[in-house]
């Protein structure tokens, strides 16, 4: 059953060497947080929701709502998780354009090692890309398939196709353990702006039009079905209230100028950690720890670290790197038995849902955005455009709530 899928402006731009690195150690440690704490097919079946995936993206510090967040996020990770696959038990592979085709040879090595059917999984794979590239027609054609592997046989497929009329990219999510068939109602959903007519042979009604393709091949099918719902992220760059739920926003906000929850101790003892710090963290427990539900605004992930156009302000390498040493160090003393700083991070998630419930939000986005800009030089603020500097001759606040 496929998790969903979601169309994303093209997005041409590169992602800076120093933001690559950082997102590739940050997003292993969330992947690893995941695992530690819920297993590897939750780690897939997150990866298989479009909105956790866009949210992950957000929080890694790349641009909210482009098409290059698939291609970055599941480059880092594959650099990232492949590393330590044999610990983690999870391996990646594929990739975008060239790298996609390498994916049988790699899905056969790693099987071949594991003791996994690999002659199974590469015709999953193979059928994946088929379904979402063939079978179902509606304008893309697939240039990126990443393969998500686990040690026990399940997987999650991750792919994108590019529809140059429209300007448009769209994302497939797959996940193992519901595909009954894939020939036949393999997606859970396919949500958004209706785009004209398309052909879905999966459909359950065109099971017909599927015995007679079979019988005559020659003759092209003709039964036409009504798409259905898909995730499509608008056009514009920067982040507008209408992309954001202020009240969940502003509970992270509050929750981060408070600093004051008593089930966090070693956290907030921990040397340098101040509101800012506090602020990625929280939004990161979410990925780490959040259920679907919560990742309905997508956007709202993208005031951990920025975006590395600017949008909607450049990345504070600094905190970037404080929330990077905080989980990292976490997940080590929670492998060894010392789990009051993980317990710590994951209970972030849990004070800023319980605060919500009678917050009332009283920040302007706008005004939030500016804030963050104005002081983005204190935290050695980046974009694909160079550093932030300190304005000359100019006062500047230095809490930001």
């Amino acid at each position: 059953m496929r998790g969903g899928q979601a169309d994303l402006p093209l997005h041409y731009g590169h992602v800076p060497k120093w933001l690559a690195q950082r997102m590739s150690l940050l997003g292993g440690a969330i992947v690893d947080a995941i695992v530690v704490e819920y297993g590897r097919d939750m780690f897939l079946r997150k990866l298989s929701d479009p909105c956790w995936f866009q949210s992950l993206g957000c929080v890694l510090g790349m641009d909210w709502h482009s098409s290059g967040i698939t291609t970055s996020v599941m480059g880092a990770l594959k650099a990232s998780i492949n590393k330590r696959a044999h610990e983690l038990g999870i391996y990646i592979c594929g990739g975008r354009g060239k790298h996609s085709l390498k994916t049988p040879d790699e899905l056969l090595r790693i099987a071949s090692a594991t003791g996994l059917d690999g002659n199974k999984l590469v015709q999953h794979s193979k059928l994946a890309a088929k379904v979402d590239n063939t079978a179902i027609q509606d304008g893309f054609q697939l240039y990126l398939h990443s393969f998500v592997l686990s040690i026990d046989g399940s997987w999650a497929i991750v792919q994108q196709g590019m529809n140059t009329e429209t300007r448009l990219a769209r994302r497939y999510h797959w996940h193992a353990p519901q595909v009954h068939s894939f020939i036949e109602e393999p997606h859970t959903f396919i949500y958004g702006d209706n785009q004209g007519q398309i052909l879905n042979l999966t459909d359950r009604n065109a099971a017909l039009t599927r015995e007679a393709i079979l019988a005559i091949t020659k003759e092209r099918p003709s039964y036409i079905l009504q798409e259905a719902r898909k995730i499509i992220m608008p056009s514009h760059h920067d982040v507008r209230k209408e992309d954001v739920n202020l009240k969940r926003l502003g509970t992270v906000l509050a929750l981060a100028e408070e600093q004051a929850v008593q089930t966090m101790e070693e956290l907030l003892l921990l040397e340098g950690l101040g509101p800012r710090t506090l602020q990625s963290l929280t939004l990161i427990s979410e990925v780490i720890h959040g259920t679907a539900s919560r990742f309905e605004d997508p956007a709202r992930f993208s005031f951990a670290h920025g975006g590395k156009d600017g949008h909607p302000f450049p990345v504070p390498t600094k905190i970037y790197d404080e929330s990077i040493a905080i989980l990292q160090q976490a997940l080590e003393k929670a492998k060894i038995g010392f789990k009051a700083r993980s317990e710590a991070i994951k209970n972030l998630s849990k004070v800023a849902l319980q605060k919500e419930k009678d917050f009332i939000p009283n920040h302007q986005l706008d005004q939030l955005v500016a804030k963050e800009k104005a002081v983005s030089w204190q935290y050695d603020g980046r974009t694909v455009y160079g550093r932030e500097q300190k304005p000359k001759q100019t006062k500047i606040q230095l809490s930001l709530f």
